[in-house]
């Protein structure tokens, strides 16, 4: 039913809100001093597993479950979540004797958590449980015990679950970057597996969009100039890159080099009019720093290196590339 009431008073809207804040920074804070043992063993369970993380959990629970398995996903720990719910109507199926399983409740005593905790018993699946009692039945029949620190929810009523399911959710993240740390998860194995969006372009590298092969402009020391324009013409970049015998750049020739170089240009060779020691950029970095090498240095486009070979170029990387792929 909806009421007539006066506007809320703007100063004690804030009041609250920062209250709130305080109250879940505490338990945080409660929470950081708690690890113990049993944070380091749940990591060495996941680990140890053949196959995935399960993730589940039962209502806000459930919620923070969800994000805990997508956490965990994205930064190459193979996760899901289940449904406990779905899980009691077939699928349990979904897990195997090779997984680990996490299961989330406050009380540790929800009821929809039985099948999969007598699931996860009868068959000897690790079972790491998370819940705010110690003496729940969840944490009772876990392999691994995560017991979040006691303290208040920070609603008036002190029952919506706020203060615990940001432990809750804490206490995931703390496992996902602690495994993160342990396998040494690089920016481009992060890119793997978030290619799309602003994160994606954020993360990708110069072999990512660099062109490649037949499409890089190239030609060898002491090809005449009338052949590397064709050549510059043909692949639209506005540069040529000259390659000694070795098959290593040389230099390049820009459409700068070709107009201080008009007089008598098509009875000359590349070698006459090239810029010797032009920048390029390995392969291997990261496209918003050619970008920003780019615009430092003010041209448009770089020659991309093989580390493993150095002074050999195997692609090259315009800035329209940079920025039709959202890169920043």
């Amino acid at each position: 039913m909806i009421r007539n009431t006066p506007l809320p008073d703007p100063e004690r809207l804030i009041a609250t809100g920062r209250e709130v804040i305080e109250t879940e920074a505490s338990a945080l804070a409660l929470l950081k001093g708690s690890l113990g043992p049993a944070f380091a063993e749940a990591i060495e369970r996941i680990l140890l597993a053949p196959g995935r993380l399960i993730v589940s959990g039962m209502g806000k629970s459930g919620h923070v479950a969800r994000k805990i398995a997508a956490t965990f996903a994205s930064t190459g720990t193979p996760a899901m979540f289940v449904h406990p719910a779905e899980a009691s109507h077939g699928d349990l199926g979904m897990i195997t004797r090779d997984d680990v399983v996490m299961l989330l409740s406050n009380s540790g005593e929800t009821a929809e958590l039985s099948d999969m905790i007598a699931y996860t018993r009868r068959y000897s699946i690790p079972l790491i449980g998370m819940a705010s009692r110690a003496d729940s039945t969840l944490i009772n029949q876990s392999d691994v015990r995560l017991v979040l620190p006691p303290a208040p929810e920070a609603c008036a009523v002190g029952l919506a679950p706020t203060t615990s399911t940001t432990m809750a959710m804490a206490l995931g993240d703390a496992l996902a970057v602690a495994l993160m740390d342990h396998r040494h998860f690089t920016p481009e194995d992060f890119r793997a597996f978030h290619p799309g969006g602003k994160l994606g372009a954020r993360l990708a590298t110069v072999e990512n969009l660099m062109h490649s092969g037949p499409d890089v402009p190239v030609v060898s020391i002491g090809t005449p100039m009338g052949e590397a324009l064709i050549e510059m013409t043909r692949k639209s970049f506005g540069v040529v890159g000259v390659i000694d015998e070795a098959g290593l750049l040389a230099g390049l020739i820009t459409d700068g080099d070709l107009r201080r170089n008009l007089d008598g240009l098509l009875e000359r060779r590349v070698e006459d009019v090239m810029t010797r020691d032009p920048t390029t950029i390995p392969k291997t970095s990261l496209a918003s720093e050619a970008l920003g090498l780019m615009n430092e240095r003010k041209i448009t486009t770089l020659f991309a290196m093989d580390p493993d070979a150095p002074g050999r170029p195997v692609g090259i990387l315009h800035v329209h590339d940079c920025l039709r792929a959202g890169v920043t």
